[in-house]
């Protein structure tokens, strides 16, 4: 019997399991506390890559030993378009510029208008915007001295490889989510790179998802209590491997996640785009050159951000998501607009930063209760009006039973919204990682069907919401 661990490199946490091939045999996150995220000018969002690593030895070493000597293969997920850069020495330069940053917006919209549509629709299927190459870019232009010394610049997946193997590796999926892959000519975009003034020997060599990329040094077994030569054999970024760990994997097929950020994931055998650049297309993880799976990606910033920001302002950081969930069960529904876009620029609202608001807040009426049911609402609109603009009509919505999606009032909020069934699964990105090392599609336990209601108030609801957003 084969066992793998699974990494999942989250925006608020480290979570790791253990897969025997059929089940997952054991799970532990770390640390104790959220992640923080750095924000020291507005629009900036950077976290430490050194605490990643802290993070990931306390979570493995934190599962029983007796699985942990078991394990043959390792697979790695994480969160996504971050950048981390590493000097000669395979030290961080700085700290990692996060997905959620907004810096290099302005970079990424001049390099699109010069670059054009005709190449970014047919080439990257993605305008630069805010995506890795881009915050590289930034860095170039306003850290030179950072950038002189800088030997790889990786994804954050990218950086937990070199520090297990001390080998520099990218993916082709991770290359098309930092909007430097050519999805014509099936290698990286060297026009973006060039446009942005990049150096290509910057950018590690790439591999499949599913491929070899070394096995742990002796310093990294002795960290992670594992195996000498323990294999790294699986990579993908956070929602590819969402999806993968929910087994969708085939045209038609969708998935959704309600983490930190709000995703709706569809694969797709077709290497278009959306011409607003509102919604991304990604390679999935088994796409290959004669058989195309693409992932089609909405993105909402400000998900579990925007409940965990409310959580702690009215019942502090200490208190647990119940407490929240318990007071937005009792507030009166529709009568607080809440826009959740609080987290850095959202693409859905063509990469503009707006901040959050709450709309209609009558202090004579109002109380918590009603705030905390209007950001649960506010999330569900944002997440259904990014599904809107998808042209999707799925049959059903794949999401693990995690996050807001373990909220009954969110997920049926959002299946109503949808019209269209949620099937909620036992899976989770470490224990899809976990099967990704092991080269095998999970097929995860469902857990409960949601089905849609027709529900006019909540329609009219929506429509109030979505005017409010003024485009």
């Amino acid at each position: 019997m084969s066992y793998a661990l699974g990494i999942d490199l989250g925006t608020s946490s480290i979570k790791v399991a253990i897969v025997d091939g059929e089940k997952c045999v054991a799970r532990a996150s770390a640390p104790a506390s959220e992640v923080p995220i750095i924000s020291v000018h507005p629009g900036w969002a950077e976290q430490s890559p050194d605490s990643w690593w802290q993070h990931v030895c306390e979570a493995v070493l934190a599962l029983p030993a007796a699985q942990r000597s078991q394990v043959e293969s390792i697979g790695i997920t994480y969160q996504m378009h971050g950048l981390v850069l590493l000097d000669s020495n395979a030290e961080p330069l700085r700290p990692a510029i996060i997905w959620c940053d907004s810096r290099a917006v302005e970079i990424g919209e001049h390099a699109f208008t010069r670059l054009g549509m005709e190449y970014c629709s047919r080439h990257t299927l993605n305008s630069p915007g805010n995506f890795t190459a881009s915050k590289l870019a930034w860095v170039r232009e306003n850290e030179p001295s950072i950038y002189a010394q800088t030997k790889w610049a990786m994804l954050p997946g990218d950086y937990l490889v070199m520090k297990m193997t001390e080998e520099a590796s990218t993916t082709r999926t991770g290359l098309s989510e930092m909007a430097a892959w050519d999805f014509m000519s099936n290698s990286i975009a060297s026009p973006v790179l060039d446009e942005l003034g990049l150096n290509r020997s910057l950018i590690p060599p790439e591999s499949g998802c599913f491929e070899s990329t070394g096995t742990l040094t002796a310093r990294a077994a002795s960290e992670l209590g594992l195996r000498l030569g323990t294999r790294v054999t699986y990579r993908a970024g956070d929602q590819p491997n969402n999806a993968f760990a929910l087994g969708v994997m085939h045209p038609g097929e969708v998935a959704a996640n309600a983490g930190t950020s709000g995703v709706v994931y569809a694969v797709s055998d077709e290497a278009t785009c959306d011409e607003s650049f509102r919604v991304n297309s990604f390679l999935h993880v088994n796409h290959i050159s004669d058989l195309k799976r693409i992932g089609k990606l909405m993105c909402l910033n400000g998900c579990g951000a925007m409940v965990r920001w409310m959580r702690d302002l009215l019942f502090g950081s200490d208190a647990g998501y119940e407490q929240f969930d318990a007071c937005a069960s009792r507030g009166k529904s529709g009568e607080v607009l809440v826009y959740p876009f609080g987290n850095g620029a959202e693409r859905i609202l063509r990469n503009e930063n707006v901040g959050a608001s709450f709309n209609g807040v009558d202090f004579a009426r109002h109380g918590r209760e009603d705030l905390c049911r209007g950001a649960l609402e506010g999330v569900s609109f944002a997440m259904a009006y990014g599904l809107s603009l998808c042209d999707l009509r799925p049959t059903e919505i794949k999401a693990g039973h995690a996050n807001l999606f373990k909220n009954p009032l969110f997920t049926q909020t959002f299946a109503d919204l949808c019209a269209c069934p949620v099937t909620l699964c036992e899976a989770d990105g470490a224990i899809g990682a976990a099967f990704g090392a092991l080269n095998l599609v999970p097929a995860p336990t469902v857990l409960e069907r949601i089905e849609p209601n027709l529900n006019p108030e909540l329609e009219s609801t929506f429509s109030r919401w979505v005017s409010g957003l003024g485009r």
